[in-house]
């Protein structure tokens, strides 16, 4: 064999690309869920506690026993870890969950009555402000300070508010809703006493138990706006 034929032979050869094998360790994505939930914890117990402005990172990752920038790199900065816990208290699960794809959401839309509906979100909003209530003070006690969040704040005030105008249509719908009032003014209703404020006021303050806020917001919700409560005869 000459030297030209094996210079040929070697220009028509290609050597095959390596392929990069993506790598998935189920310990690995275990580990660093384990850390996410240590951070948010230690978030979470520093801001109700300490209050936001007065907890820093540094205090957040000696509680969490991590990094820094390990904080920084699993969820982000101050109003980030906020944020989280506050989609996590709303939605009881570890990430946000939309309104519509939560259990009660679709119970209550399935229900026909209005005393059902309303019964449902009672006890729905008691179970739920046990996580929340907490939290979402200390939102807003940051948000008079912290721009970041005070926009994020806002945002969950104007969606809230948008909810309870899409479920006083709902309650509407059934004629049961009294018509002196305008479904704005159900929503207002119920957005004022489903908030955190609420909850805090009866429940810390005057230690009711969950049990019976969510019989309190059931009975107060069915005498304030229905046309008739259960028993009663109509005018």
């Amino acid at each position: 064999m000459n030297k030209g034929t094996v210079r040929l032979m070697g220009e028509g050869v290609k050597a095959r690309p390596t392929r990069k094998r993506s790598y998935h360790s189920p310990r690995r994505a275990e580990q660093a869920a384990q850390t996410r939930r240590a951070v948010l914890a230690a978030a979470r117990d520093l801001f109700v506690s300490k209050g936001y402005a007065a907890t820093t990172i540094a205090d957040i990752a000696g509680h969490a026993q991590v990094a820094a920038d390990t904080i920084y790199a699993t969820v982000g900065r101050k109003p980030a870890l906020l944020r989280e816990l506050v989609e996590a208290a709303i939605s009881g699960t570890d990430h946000a969950v939309p309104a519509d794809e939560r259990d009660y959401v679709s119970r209550i839309a399935a229900a026909p009555a209005a005393v059902d509906k309303l019964t449902i979100y009672a006890h729905a909003i008691a179970a739920i402000q046990q996580r929340l209530a907490p939290v979402f003070l200390a939102l807003r006690d940051a948000a008079a300070t912290d721009p970041d969040c005070g926009a994020l704040w806002e945002e969950i005030a104007q969606r809230r508010a948008a909810n309870m105008r899409r479920f006083a249509a709902d309650l509407r719908g059934t004629g049961e809703v009294r018509d002196d009032l305008t479904d704005d003014q159900v929503a207002d209703v119920i957005w004022s006493m489903n908030a955190a404020e609420y909850w805090d006021l009866l429940v810390r303050e005057r230690a009711w138990s969950p049990d019976q806020f969510a019989a309190w917001l059931t009975d107060a919700w069915i005498r304030l706006l229905l046309k008739t409560s259960p028993g009663t005869a109509p005018d």
